[in-house]
């Protein structure tokens, strides 16, 4: 038999608004294909509506829009309080670190304008969508904590050079307390919401708000050691503290450069098989490739199929081998099938 390529009508350039890409089919194959779809998905329970992958898809992005506003109060707030010490204190530590609190506080922006990018329709020049405006986001982020740790380690070492004296010791502790939870908090936050809807962006943000609290914890270790006369206390702390923000640098360069090489789990790949390979009819996969775009995934796969079958009945297999991916492996929003007759390629090994 020829080969069957199961397409999707949401993949063309003149795609429907993304509340109608929902896998509509626009085709029917009579009673005789109702009657399998119904028999299949009565026996095999993976009932699932493209549309319902659509929501989630949107819903993960309004997720990650709140997670950024609410945490970009927090941060505000943050500033704010530890502002009021500088003007009090003199400190100039301080102030460094509520300048930083408040630039990095702004690498929100360019990931909440990605995120409603996310939700745009894909056109006739961007046929994948606008997902990956979400990994350029990232690398903005990780640009940030870069710089982050530049300018730590440049304080650092200009105020080993030319020590400065601070007053109110008391209320620049507190403020660097404040700033540190802060931090932290909007670091958990972004962190644990980033990694709940697959945007590997958002976790390096977080991740990037957990490198400002701990310059902000330098601040509060540094105090301390000039209370107890050590001038060089602060100074000498931000250097340990530059190298716990380069290792954080890695971290969140590794996530974003492996989203951005299309590079996903291991595991998934095996679910995604095991999903299609628990479809009746279905005897292998010559080809199965899954990537993140933005905080959704997207599934190519060319499935082994009878030689004998007709172009009606490969439909079927694609289209229910399709609605178990969309039931099977969370975040998969789209998944082409392409069927194979046996025979006619390389079995896989």
């Amino acid at each position: 038999m020829a080969e069957h390529k199961h397409d999707h009508p949401e993949c063309a350039p003149t795609a429907a608004p993304a509340s109608q890409l929902h896998h509509d089919h626009g085709h029917r194959q009579g009673a005789a294909g109702w009657l399998h779809h119904v028999v299949s998905e009565l026996f095999g329970g993976h009932s699932h509506d493209g549309a319902d992958q659509v929501d989630e898809s949107l819903e993960a992005s309004r997720d990650g829009r709140r997670a950024l506003l609410i945490s970009l109060g927090v941060l505000a707030l943050t500033a704010a309080i530890q502002g009021v010490v500088v003007v009090l204190s003199g400190s100039v530590a301080l102030l460094g670190d509520t300048l930083h609190n408040v630039a990095d506080a702004l690498t929100a922006v360019p990931l909440l304008v990605a995120f409603g990018l996310a939700t745009r329709a894909p056109t006739k020049r961007y046929t994948y969508g606008y997902g990956r405006a979400e990994d350029l986001a990232g690398l903005f982020v990780v640009a940030m904590i870069a710089l982050s740790s530049a300018l730590a380690a440049g304080e650092a070492v200009f105020r080993l050079l030319h020590p400065q004296h601070v007053s109110h010791l008391w209320a620049v502790a507190l403020a660097a307390l404040v700033g540190f939870a802060g931090n932290e908090i909007v670091a958990r936050y972004r962190i644990t919401v980033g990694r709940r809807i697959g945007s590997a962006a958002l976790v390096a943000d977080g991740l990037h708000a957990r490198t400002d609290g701990f310059t902000s914890l330098a601040v509060l270790i540094g105090a301390g050691g000039v209370a107890l006369g050590w001038q060089r206390a602060d100074p000498v702390v931000g250097l340990f503290i530059t190298v716990a923000i380069l290792r954080v640098l890695r971290s969140a360069a590794i996530q974003v450069g492996a989203r951005l090489m299309d590079a996903v789990d291991p595991g998934l790949v095996d679910q995604a098989t095991a999903a299609v390979m628990s479809v009746p009819g279905i005897h292998g996969v010559r080809e199965l490739r899954i990537r993140w775009i933005g905080h959704i995934l997207r599934a190519e796969i060319d499935a082994i199929v009878n030689n004998d079958l007709t172009v009606g009945q490969g439909h079927d297999l694609a289209h229910h081998a399709e609605r178990h991916l969309l039931a099977q492996v969370p975040r998969l929003t789209v998944a082409n099938i392409h069927t194979s007759p046996t025979g006619v390629h390389a079995e896989p090994s």
